[in-house]
């Protein structure tokens, strides 16, 4: 990892505060890129609160939002941010053969709901927009505001997945990298 190792019993009083509000909310544990955000903890904070909303507040099924999180992740190649999400995948719903083909960069065979949030993620990072037909698809499926709240998942785990590959955030040690091949800039520190 590159920052220094995040020190508990040394932080600041700002940074007890936002390590102690991540912890009592809905995630419960202060790990990967939350803490690499807390060497700035104003950023932790606000990323912090967004990423609770996009994880466990939006209008979107969990099986939705965890198949968006798992496609950003596979996508940016961030281990961590899998070995986290694709259980809670699987756990949704995702089919386990679905989750396996979406690491290793397949088309999955889905569900027509998931189908379309799966292609209309992979769409949005690779072309930075939306075809009319998708963003149409959308709108008669998730609705204005579950389209909305769609695109703030992808960035949001996009900002994740640049903070494990850039912070070089490694999966727990003894977990398999699930992408492994990685160049020597995209693996992670063990």
């Amino acid at each position: 990892m590159r920052p220094p190792e995040l020190d508990e019993s040394a932080l600041t009083p700002s940074q007890r505060e936002v390590f102690a509000r991540i912890r009592s909310g809905p995630r419960g544990l202060v790990q990967g890129p939350l803490r690499v955000w807390l060497h700035s903890p104003e950023l932790a904070d606000a990323a912090q609160a967004l990423g609770a909303f996009c994880r466990y507040g939006t209008s979107l099924g969990q099986d939705l939002s965890e198949l968006a999180i798992i496609t950003v992740g596979a996508w940016w190649r961030a281990g961590f941010e899998w070995h986290v999400h694709a259980p809670l995948a699987i756990a949704a719903g995702i089919p386990e053969a679905a989750v396996e083909a979406i690491r290793v960069g397949h088309s999955p065979s889905l569900e027509r709901h998931h189908a379309l949030v799966h292609r209309a993620t992979q769409e949005m990072m690779e072309s930075r927009d939306w075809s009319d037909a998708t963003y149409a698809a959308l709108l008669a499926e998730l609705g204005l505001a579950g389209t909305v709240e769609l695109t703030g998942i992808i960035g949001y785990y996009g900002l994740i997945c640049m903070t494990i590959n850039g912070f070089r955030v490694p999966v727990p040690e003894g977990v398999p990298e699930p992408f492994p091949g990685r160049t020597p800039s995209q693996t992670t520190a063990r």
